[in-house]
């Protein structure tokens, strides 16, 4: 009750500030010739998709000025205020992290840089170290919940998540830090060669050391460094031609703990790199888009002394078009080659490895068709074909339709996980062996969904969903097999939100209610069945300090079940609310801002055992 009073005081407090007439949403943004400055959309290469058949594609996209709007360290700090997206992390910034997307598991979310998906083919089940991923060269995220197979491929059963490197040509550098000698910096510079070509440069590095991950949180302190570069450069060889290549590295050296009681001598140095090249084809009527890449990670722990090594390659080509026939359909086809190769080798007391290589071809196509100036129906289609599981299918289809100011719609969509290299030829010193004849896992899921405007000022949305996942992969007498009693998980939710902007107010109510359930049906853990918060924008003027911009972000998590650190029992773990505060000042050279995490100064565990950050205070100046 003392945490709601605080907030709801602070919100009293913010809405008696006087405000200007200008709007800073970017929803208010339109074309005008009257201004030299022009409304852009960066967006990163979606796969599978037409002008039409993307009113059917579910997406959330968090821009640059919000990111820099909530302080955000990391990339945690992003999806925390996803509504469909719940993480844990084993200890404070630096340490490893999973993300559940709508209650799947945590290897059931695709994580792409530039529309390339760039999961770690190295580690045991596929999933991303969300943990090691800092936002200082990052332009934009797009998130896009639910299965989404036949926009990416493979292990997008709950969702995916695209990280956006380019569209940011404003130089600038910031400098934040705190009194315990924490930093970040950020330099950003763009040199332009002539109108037709850009380059530009971003280098970030982030230090930060606060507490223990699994002692006492007054015991050592575990310190994270973290040092990125991203380099983009683009040549359009005419009006529609044009030519890029994208390249990010990216190392996160981390001290963890091997238990409450064995805090010294345990560090992680975990480096990735991802190389692009590409040739665009654009029109008014048609895009063309060719791509080849390639990801690396390369990854080693040291526990005091035994270095444990993780190594993984990616290759891929992939080309995508589309095309808009007439004013009511349009078409889109494509084919992705990609070729994994991963490799590790876990010494000490448990010992495992795995070594291996597997490839996958796919074909891809869409639909869009507008009909009756009010609905929309569109159709995706997926064929994989697999060096081990073979050929399999995935597919969407939605249905919107316009009723005055509301769009209501219906989809159906199914997602896929093919198995992992570990899974399909590792073994370890507990007689586990590879399983080569394992089959991928497969999810349904049905989605009904409403976005509401009321007026300039008002927006409500709301999506259900209901999905299943079946011949999911369990570890059953040394081996990964798929399940075979013909009991499926199941996940369903509803999630709602509701976004007031006036002048310059701008506020985002959100709430999520989630089931999901194992075979015996029970809960799953870590997954609380109760979320919801807000994000407030506003500007305070006083004839002190003058213009001052705030944001206040509350997260509310709920109760959920979890694994003891210890006794290895099933625990319920308490809810938590969570304010962070940032404040700005806009200056003639730049922004002066102040930022406050965690204000009312939580004490608790996310994951049991793992210690999360209390309050945190820090300060910078970002220079244009």
């Amino acid at each position: 009750m003392v945490k709601l009073i605080i907030l709801i005081c602070l919100l009293i407090l913010f809405s008696k500030t006087s405000f200007g007439n200008e709007s800073t949403n970017n929803l208010n943004c339109k074309w005008d010739n009257r201004s030299s400055i022009p409304c852009l959309e960066i967006s990163g290469n979606l796969s599978n998709s037409s002008k039409f058949s993307k009113a059917g594609i579910n997406k959330i996209l968090i821009s640059k000025k919000q990111i820099d709007e909530i302080g955000a360290i990391d990339l945690i700090d992003v999806l925390k205020t996803v509504p469909d997206i719940n993480i844990t992390q084993s200890g404070p910034k630096g340490q490893q992290a999973s993300m559940f997307m709508r209650g799947t598991n945590s290897n059931h979310t695709l994580v792409m840089i530039n529309g390339v998906p760039i999961n770690d083919q190295s580690t045991t089940q596929g999933l991303h170290d969300f943990g090691v991923d800092f936002i200082q060269t990052i332009q934009q995220i797009e998130v896009y919940p639910g299965s989404s197979a036949s926009q990416f491929g493979t292990n997008a059963i709950g969702g995916a998540i695209n990280i956006v490197l380019a569209g940011d040509f404003k130089d600038y550098y910031k400098i934040v830090t705190d009194k315990d000698n924490n930093y970040q910096f950020t330099g950003n510079k763009t040199f332009v060669q002539d109108k037709n070509s850009s380059l530009n440069i971003k280098l970030g590095t982030v230090k930060n050391e606060t507490i223990s991950a699994r002692g006492s949180s007054k015991d050592e302190k575990d310190g994270v460094k973290n040092y990125s570069m991203n380099i983009n450069y683009e040549k359009f060889f005419n009006d529609n031609l044009r030519f890029y290549n994208h390249n990010y590295i990216r190392q996160t050296i981390a001290e963890y703990d091997g238990s409450s009681s064995d805090q010294f001598g345990y560090e992680g140095d975990n480096k990735m790199g991802s190389f692009q090249i590409g040739l665009e084809n654009l029109n008014f009527a048609s895009k063309q888009n060719s791509i080849f890449y390639y990801n690396n990670y390369d990854r080693e722990y040291d526990e005091k002394g035994t270095i444990d090594k993780y190594k993984s390659e990616v290759i891929g080509l992939k080309y995508d078009a589309s095309k808009t026939i007439n004013s009511n359909i349009s078409l889109g086809v494509g084919t992705e080659y990609k070729y994994d190769w991963g490799y590790f080798d876990n010494n000490g007391s448990y010992e495992a490895s795995t070594k291996g290589h597997s490839d996958n071809l796919s074909y891809y196509g869409n639909i869009g068709y507008n009909f009756f100036q009010s609905s929309n129906i569109s159709f995706f289609i997926r064929m994989d074909d697999h060096k081990l599981t073979g050929k399999n299918d995935s597919y969407k289809l939605n249905y919107e339709k316009v009723i005055n100011n509301s769009n209501i719609g219906l989809s159906y969509m199914n997602g896929l996980r093919n198995p992992t290299l570990y899974e399909l030829f590792g073994t370890d010193s507990y007689g586990f062996s590879g399983n080569k004849n394992l089959k991928p896992e497969k999810s349904d899921t049905y989605e009904v969904y409403s976005n509401t405007k009321l007026g300039d000022n008002f927006e409500i949305t709301l999506r259900g969903f209901k999905s299943r996942i079946k011949d999911n992969i369990e570890y059953i007498n040394n081996q990964y097999q798929n399940d075979t009693d013909n009991v499926d998980l199941n996940q369903s939710g509803l999630n709602s939100g509701l976004k007031f902007k006036i002048n310059k107010t701008n506020l985002n109510l959100f709430s999520s209610l989630l089931s999901s359930k194992k075979e015996n049906g029970s809960d799953t853990l870590r997954r609380p069945r109760k979320n919801y918060g807000l994000n407030l924008q506003q500007k305070f003027s006083n004839n002190i300090f003058g213009n001052l911009n705030f944001n206040i972000s509350y997260n509310h998590y709920g109760k959920h079940l979890d694994t003891h650190s210890s006794t290895y029992n099933t625990i319920e773990m308490d809810n938590r609310d969570i304010i962070d505060i940032k404040i700005n000042k806009e200056l003639k050279s730049g922004v002066l801002f102040i930022n406050i995490s965690n204000l009312l100064n939580e004490d608790y565990q996310k994951p049991h055992g793992y210690n999360q950050n209390k309050r945190g205070i820090n300060f910078g100046y970002r220079f244009n």
